[in-house]
């Protein structure tokens, strides 16, 4: 999962691709997407520039791949149905949206006629008051509200008591549907993988903190055409090149450097891990370490499971995480190639204090929390969803965001740790209506009512 991503004061850069990089930004290095891509289901595709390098495809003759149902612990749930509230009436989005209030906010129903259950109520709560520091300090991308428009919230949030929190949502929280209110949802949640923190036999898998050499500039300080621009990559001599991909990773591009802070035992499950963006490792006296995000290579986010399904590899339904880990282990030589047909590798840092943390920098809550697009909802904020999938419905809290979390009405649900969170996240796809519920100051003045 994304957490706060400190960038960095901008270092030296080539001035060869400092000299072309408004006519040409894609050839000098990727626009750095967000964290992990996150999510099991294959995200949209990435419109940034950076291009996988070949991926050799293994010789000899390739073994069909028939799938099997899976034994592992956490394997897929079964989805308990359900039906989803339609969306509200509301004229198309205008042809170039690109925040909430572009799109379009349509009125939504009272708090009281949702149906929320009190102990989500509660819950809710709980994290949404662990959000509003956070939440009053930062700029709202998304157009919808104001920072002091959170104050009275937030400060009735303080003192209000936990079992009461229906009644504190209803006086305090208007509901806005965002353009179409079309909903989609995925799952995500924090796994466990067996590591060690030193390299022995059988687990050779690095795990790398992020490197010296990484660099984050922010192209808006060159232009402000580019604001709100960032590339990440590497100086090579007098020229700013992008960073090295999976592949040159993979084959010691960064070996002997001192950066490993653990070795992994599986190579399929660390690619998933670092899909997830943070995790826990079991290491071999039976102890947890935690890791979570501390950059990301600057390439694109590419979900394999899309390219299986594209390609026949995997039929609809069968590229669930637990799917894909199946069809990698099936044939390991495969699995290796597909796997580097994603150029992202994420860096970890250990966690020693609670955790995992989301985007707002506060640990974030299974069940509780789920990741949005900060252009259309703004972090902090309350989302209600409605699904055709039971376990996701209710109300939540967007306190992250996700490389494949874009757009309006786009969320990653996260499901916490454990073998049922894996079986629910690794097979989560779920559709429906979605409703923000924003302060009451913020609805008047978006709707006039």
């Amino acid at each position: 999962m994304a957490g706060v991503r400190g960038t960095p004061p901008v270092r030296a850069v080539g001035f060869a691709c400092l000299a072309i990089i408004l006519p040409l930004l894609a050839s000098c290095a990727s626009v750095i997407p967000d964290a992990g891509g996150r999510g099991s289901a294959p995200p949209p595709p990435r419109s940034e520039s950076a291009t996988p390098a070949p991926v050799p495809v293994p010789s000899g003759p390739v073994r069909p791949y028939t799938p099997r149902p899976s034994t592992a612990p956490g394997a897929a749930a079964q989805p308990i149905p359900a039906t989803p509230n339609p969306p509200l009436p509301a004229p198309a989005p205008p042809a170039g949206a690109t925040t909430a209030a572009e799109a379009g906010v349509i009125l939504g129903p009272e708090y009281t006629e949702l149906g929320i259950a009190p102990d989500r109520a509660t819950a809710a709560l709980k994290a949404f008051r662990l959000s509003c520091p956070a939440l009053q300090r930062r700029a709202d991308a998304s157009g919808l509200t104001r920072n002091a428009e959170w104050a009275e919230s937030c400060a009735a949030a303080t003192g209000w008591a936990d079992r009461d929190a229906s009644n504190f949502f209803s006086r305090y929280f208007g509901t806005v549907q965002i353009g179409a209110g079309t909903a989609f949802v995925t799952g995500y949640f924090e796994p466990e993988i067996a590591a060690s923190r030193t390299k022995q036999p059988g687990y050779d898998v690095p795990i790398y903190r992020r490197p010296a050499d990484l660099v984050d500039v922010d192209l808006g300080l060159f232009s402000d055409a580019l604001k709100g621009k960032k590339i990440r990559g590497r100086v090579d001599g007098s020229s700013f090149v992008p960073y090295y991909d999976r592949t040159a990773i993979e084959r010691g591009a960064l070996a002997n450097r001192g950066l490993e802070i653990a070795w992994a035992a599986d190579a399929a499950e660390f690619f998933f891990l670092q899909v997830q963006g943070s995790g826990r490792l079991r290491l071999p006296d039976g102890s947890i370490m935690r890791i979570g995000y501390d950059s990301q290579n600057g390439r694109d986010y590419v979900g394999i499971g899309k390219l299986l399904l594209d390609r026949g590899e995997l039929q609809p339904g069968q590229a669930s995480m637990q799917g894909i880990l199946d069809y990698l282990r099936a044939d390991p030589a495969r699995g290796a190639a597909v796997m580097n047909e994603n150029p992202s590798w994420v860096f970890f840092r250990e966690l020693t204090g609670p955790g995992p943390l989301g985007a707002l920098g506060i640990p974030v809550t299974g069940r509780v929390s789920v990741a949005a697009d900060p252009r259309y909802v703004p972090l902090g904020a309350p989302v209600f969803l409605s699904l055709d999938r039971a376990e996701p419905n209710g109300l939540w809290i967007a306190q992250d965001t996700g490389g494949a979390i874009k757009g309006a009405n786009r969320f990653d649900s996260f499901w916490g740790a454990g073998d049922r969170a894996r079986a629910i996240a690794g097979g989560m796809a779920a559709r429906g209506s979605a409703l923000l519920l924003l302060p009451r100051a913020s609805v008047a003045r978006l709707t006039g009512r």
